[in-house]
């Protein structure tokens, strides 16, 4: 397996620009196309339609490129957006081949970068935040796995799900049918979604006993986490995709990915540490979750993240933990997703940084 990835700049969610250059050049087929992870300018919210726009657009130009429809480039590749580039962030999208190159392996024996890419099928309404999301979440993360060729969870160092999140006609289905749903409010129904496809991860990596999961411990048991999960919602998705990156000597890629996790948005040590000794320019990407506190503080100094009410709290930590990541990248293409529930214990969020050899 070749896995090899492209970031690219856009000027606005409908900007394909940068990937058809690369695909009229050669530089990328567009049939080995497996995941495009992305950050638009929306607001991150339930009501963000930067995210379906983009995924539009981009499966309008594939599909275009290839001569197939826009159903079938739905079905192979999956795309992971997520809305809000506060601050410094600058929306891009990272763009992820894969290659069967017939079972060879690397030259020198190194680890490197494999991808598994596995959905679940649509989600009801009323299983959204629910234990059955996260039982059918730890069964793609399971066939993702396989697909990837790693058998020891210790060499997964990343797993990126997107899936669903309640939107006012996804309740009114429910409503229409009697079944009960986690919340009647969209945004509200965020950290459920979140937490299940987390707990999804967390189960099927051995992080967490399945038989200590329950709805009840859903977004509330936050000391039931994975350490390697980073999960999305939104309104734009009815099932949950998920893209699991390891390394693997059954690789020969020009990349590996390394993981760790953030004692807060301020913490520009494990960033550093992360990177290590990659010289510059070799970091090729790098995806980080942002909260707030528990108790809206840093360092013992108070803050107004989870009291403003003019911008959401995921907003000031995108845009405080984008800034923190730049100015020791120098590069502001960062993927930084709000909300961590379930993902690294509370107070902390994972980071993971794909470098080029």
């Amino acid at each position: 397996m070749k896995i090899h990835l492209h970031k690219i700049p856009m000027m606005s969610p409908s900007d394909t620009s940068a990937l058809e250059r690369l695909i009229d050049s050669g530089d990328i087929d567009p049939s080995t196309i497996v995941a495009v992870i992305g950050k638009t300018e929306g607001n991150g919210g339930a009501n963000d339609f930067t995210r379906g726009f983009a995924t539009q657009s981009f499966q309008l130009l594939i599909a275009t490129k290839m001569g197939v429809s826009r159903d079938a480039i739905a079905s192979r590749i999956c795309f992971v957006w997520s809305g809000g580039t506060e601050g410094v962030l600058s929306p891009h999208a990272t763009i992820f081949t894969r290659i069967d190159d017939g079972g060879a392996t690397s030259s020198n024996g190194a680890a490197r970068l494999v991808l598994g890419v596995a959905v679940t099928r649509d989600l009801l309404p009323e299983e959204v935040g629910t234990l059955r999301q996260v039982e059918l979440v730890a069964e793609a993360v399971r066939g993702a796995m396989l697909q990837a060729g790693i058998s020891d969870s210790r060499d997964v160092h990343y797993v990126q799900v997107k899936g669903p999140l309640l939107t006012p006609a996804l309740i009114a289905d429910a409503d229409k049918r009697g079944q009960p749903i986690v919340t009647r409010d969209a945004n509200a129904s965020k950290p459920y979604a979140r937490g299940a496809t987390a707990l999804g991860v967390a189960v099927a990596l051995d992080e967490v006993d399945a038989s200590g999961v329950s709805n009840e411990a859903i977004a509330k048991r936050l000391e039931l986490y994975s350490s390697v999960a980073s999960t999305s919602a939104g309104g734009e998705l009815r099932n949950c995709e998920v893209l699991l990156f390891g390394n693997s000597p059954q690789s020969t890629s020009d990349f590996s990915i390394r993981h760790g996790v953030l004692t807060d948005i301020i913490d520009a040590n494990t960033v550093r540490d992360l990177i290590g000794d990659a010289p510059r320019g070799a970091v090729a990407a790098i995806f980080a979750k942002a909260d707030a506190s528990p108790d809206g503080r840093i360092r013992g100094w108070r803050t107004t993240m989870l009291t403003d009410a003019d911008i959401n709290y995921e907003r000031h930590a995108r845009a405080a933990l984008g800034a923190v990541i730049g100015s020791v990248t120098s590069d502001p293409a960062i993927f930084v997703s709000g909300g961590t529930e379930h993902q690294c214990a509370p107070g902390k969020m994972p980071i993971a940084a794909i470098i080029r050899h």
